[in-house]
């Protein structure tokens, strides 16, 4: 079952019940919408609320902690969370959640027997207007692979997959002290953490989806996996590349890393024509490999100007809370400290690089002889596995993927 851990003690059947029930009149006051509205959204008691209503202490000898008053656990983000006890770092773990790229057809196979799966994709079904989880495992691919159907599909697998280790092992969501994630993995990072509901969430990347690819569909653009040698200079060859546009008369040209993923590998987007300079010229730039990535836009960039404030304007309009474990922005490495923080932050990452090289120092950032926690990479793929061990390979070696796709008997 899907729990969101904001304190280490918190008891995941309270949550659980709170959620389910949430979930089930979510459902059923979406039952006669087709395409819900923010104003409906936003009006539901969805999964999530209940969490910051969650006795945060153990319970004994099996039973279940009662809900506490507003006294003992004050909802004012002005008020600082008591903190949990100190633990080895052994003891602890990390969650990491993909981003756009990961999708691909069959995913979501076998999870509907964990939890709250198929609660999660009913409502899903009932935002987005059409069946994500027929969509995720039957395709078709053409149809997973646009953005505005693949951020929803990666966004509700990779919390699935969370319902999944919570079956397999219980004590890594209980004791999950951190979470980051890639791009639209964001948003499934602040949900688990608490500082959004699923079902508000889960509309906001909609709003976000469908503006991007409004956005990305209006100039002809895309994203260049780089990775160079220890001479390239990654800004400058981007400089160059601006420069080659200018010249072929392109008014405005954008080109710029759009994410660093590890020392020497990065992303660049930006317009068609400065993407074919970069690879024309891949060995005068000290690039050692140039690979298109199929995306339908320069996601990260000022060409994503356009979606900012959709995105704004529904953050605006739903309930975003401090989380209760560290969440680290892909704007600037930095850990989310209250609700309009993360508002401002995820309507800014439209635009921002993705700071994942950063972020993951950040997270494992410890003195010399320290222990490392152990790291769950939630979600569809292992590209944020890969990464990791190419920023940090003795955090890596307590790294474990959860899929989404489970084997049927």
């Amino acid at each position: 079952m899907f729990v969101v851990r904001g304190i280490p003690t918190s008891v995941s059947y309270c949550i659980f019940k709170c959620m389910t029930a949430n979930m089930r009149r979510c459902s059923a006051l979406l039952r006669h919408t087709r395409r819900s509205s923010l104003a409906e959204i936003v009006s539901l008691p969805v999964c999530g609320r209940s969490f910051s209503n969650t006795s945060r202490r153990s319970s004994q000898d099996g039973v279940p902690p009662q809900s506490v008053s507003p006294v003992e656990l004050p909802e004012s983000e002005d008020t600082e969370p008591t903190p949990p006890p100190r633990r080895k770092p052994s003891d602890c773990s990390v969650f990491l959640f993909p981003g756009q790229g990961s999708q691909f057809v069959g995913m979501g196979r076998g999870l509907l027997k964990y939890g709250s799966v198929k609660e999660m994709f009913s409502v899903a079904q009932k935002i987005l207007g059409y069946d994500l989880l027929s969509l995720c495992l039957n395709g078709p691919e053409e149809e997973l692979m646009k953005t505005v159907h693949c951020q929803p599909a990666v966004f509700v697998t990779s919390l699935a997959a969370v319902e999944r280790l919570n079956h397999e092992i219980p004590s890594a969501v209980e004791n999950c002290v951190a979470a980051a994630g890639f791009s639209v993995g964001e948003f499934a990072a602040l949900v688990f953490s608490g500082a959004m509901d699923f079902a508000e969430a889960l509309y906001a990347v909609k709003v976000r989806a469908e503006a991007m690819q409004e956005a990305s569909e209006r100039v002809p653009s895309g994203m260049l996996s780089v990775i160079g040698r220890d001479q390239a200079r990654y800004n400058y060859a981007c400089l160059l590349a601006r420069e080659h546009c200018q010249s072929l008369g392109v008014k405005d040209p954008v080109c710029s890393v759009a994410n660093y993923l590890f020392p020497d590998g990065r992303v660049i987007a930006g317009h068609l024509q400065a993407l074919e300079f970069l690879q024309s010229n891949s060995q005068q730039l000290h690039f050692r490999r140039t690979r298109p990535l199929p995306v339908s836009g320069a996601f990260h960039t000022a060409l994503m100007e356009p979606a900012v404030e959709p995105l704004r304007d529904v953050l605006r309009k739903v309930e975003v809370r401090r989380p209760h474990i560290a969440v680290y922005s892909n704007v600037d490495a930095k850990r989310y400290t209250h609700g309009d923080h993360v508002r401002r932050q995820l309507a800014k990452q439209l635009v921002s690089p993705v700071k994942w090289e950063q972020t993951l120092h950040a997270l494992y950032e410890r003195r010399q002889g320290q222990g490392f926690p152990h790291t769950y990479e939630l979600g569809p793929g292992r590209q944020l596995g890969s990464t990791l061990q190419k920023c940090n390979m003795k955090a890596f070696r307590s790294y474990t993927h959860i899929d989404v796709t489970v084997p049927q008997d």
